[in-house]
C-alpha cells in the first residue's frame, strides 16, 4: 500500500538536510529511507562500520530497508572501503562533503542517517579536520620529554586549536602538538566549508523496548550468518587484531571462534555489550542537544505512516 501519493521537493522544505539518528536497533534506516522517498531526497550513511565491504551481518546493514514501494532508495557511504583499511572521520567528512554537494546540485535532498554520533557532529558543525602529515624529527624530540611538559608545549598553541584536546598520554600529546603546530604554521589553511542549515529527527524507544528489540536484531543476526561472515573474513586475511577493531560483534564472535567463550556465553555477554552501547549513543545524541541541536523526537512504537506524518507536519510539509 502506498502510503503517500504526493511527493515534495527541496523548495518544499525550509532545511539543506534532513538527519534521521536514533541508538541502534530503532529502524531509523527504514524510516529515512521512506523519508527521502517522499520528499525526493537520497540516503547518506553515517555508520562508522557500514563502510566495509563484505562486513554486512556484523555491521547490521540491511539493504531490504532501503526499499519503497518497489523502488531502491540510493543509499551513499556504505561499502565504499575495505576490510582491514582504518575508515575514520576525517574520511567520512570529506566523502560527506562531496556527495552532499553532488545531491544539491541535482535537486535532490540530503537524509543524512546514522548512530555514529561523532560523524554526525564532525559534519553539522563542520569540525575542522585536516590531514596532518607526521612530523616524524618532532616526534623524535619530543617522546623524549614528561607528559607534564608536552601539556605545557601544547597549551602554548592551545589558540590555534579547533577544540581542546584531552590529553591522556604522551602519544596522544605528542600527536596533538604536532596538529597544532601544523596549524599555526600553515596560516593559509582556509578550511571550505558550507553552511549547513539541518533539521534532525530522532527515532527512540523506552528502554524495556529497546533493549528487547536489540536482543531480538541479535538473534536473527547470528540465525542469519554473523558466525560464518566473521569465519569468511578470517579466511580471507583479516587478523583477530583487525576484526575487533570492527565492533563488538566481531569481538565477541572472534572469541566463540576461538575457543574462548561458549556461544550461550557469547550471545549474553555480546548482548549486554550492545545495550551499554546503545545507552552510549543515547547520551551522545543528549549531549548534542544541551549542546544547542534541537532534535525532533519520534516515538518509535508509532507505525511507520504515523512517524511520516508527524515527520511532515514538523518540517511544515502538507500531509494531504
Amino acid at each position: 500500500m502506498k502510503i503517500y501519493s504526493v511527493r515534495y521537493t527541496m523548495k518544499d522544505i525550509n532545511s539543506d538536510i534532513i538527519v534521521v539518528l536514533g541508538p541502534t536497533a530503532s529502524g531509523k534506516t527504514s524510516f529515512a529511507a521512506h523519508l527521502a522517498y517522499e520528499l525526493n531526497g537520497e540516503v547518506i550513511s553515517a555508520d562508522s562500520r557500514q563502510v566495509y565491504r563484505n562486513m554486512n551481518i556484523g555491521t547490521g546493514k540491511d539493504y531490504e530497508d532501503y526499499k519503497v514501494e518497489g523502488h531502491y532508495i540510493p543509499c551513499h557511504l556504505i561499502d565504499i572501503a575495505e576490510p582491514g583499511t582504518k575508515y575514520n572521520v576525517y574520511e567520512f567528512q570529506k566523502d560527506f562533503l562531496e556527495v552532499y554537494r553532488s545531491l544539491k546540485s541535482k535537486g535532490k535532498l540530503p537524509v543524512l542517517c546514522g548512530g555514529s554520533g561523532l560523524y554526525i557532529e564532525a559534519v553539522l558543525k563542520g569540525y575542522k579536520l585536516i590531514h596532518v602529515p607526521p612530523d616524524h624529527e618532532l616526534r623524535r624530540s619530543l617522546y623524549k620529554k614528561p607528559l607534564r611538559e608536552l601539556r605545557e608545549i601544547l597549551v602554548s598553541y592551545r589558540q590555534n586549536l579547533h577544540n581542546t584536546t584531552d590529553i591522556t598520554s604522551v602519544k596522544r600529546a605528542v600527536r596533538a602538538i604536532e596538529i597544532a603546530k601544523y596549524y599555526y604554521e600553515h596560516p593559509e589553511i582556509d578550511f571550505d566549508y558550507p553552511d549547513i542549515n539541518p533539521f534532525i529527527f530522532g527515532i527512540v524507544f523506552d528502554r524495556p523496548t529497546q533493549r528487547s528489540r536489540i536482543t531480538w536484531r541479535l538473534k536473527q543476526r547470528l540465525e542469519n550468518g554473523m558466525v560464518e561472515e566473521v569465519e569468511h573474513l578470517m579466511k580471507n586475511g583479516l587478523s583477530r587484531k583487525d576484526l575487533e577493531y570492527y565492533g563488538l560483534e566481531y569481538k565477541y564472535v572472534v572469541k566463540y571462534l576461538a575457543g574462548e567463550l561458549s556461544y550461550e556465553a557469547m550471545f549474553e555477554q555480546l548482548k549486554t555489550a550492545i545495550h551499554q552501547f546503545a545507552k552510549r549513543q543515547m547520551t551522545w545524541f543528549r549531549r548534542m542537544e544541551r549542546n544547542g541541536m534541537q532534535i525532533h523526537w519520534i516515538d518509535g512504537h508509532l507505525p511507520l505512516k504515523n512517524k511520516l506524518e508527524e515527520a511532515k507536519a514538523s518540517l511544515n510539509v502538507d500531509c494531504t
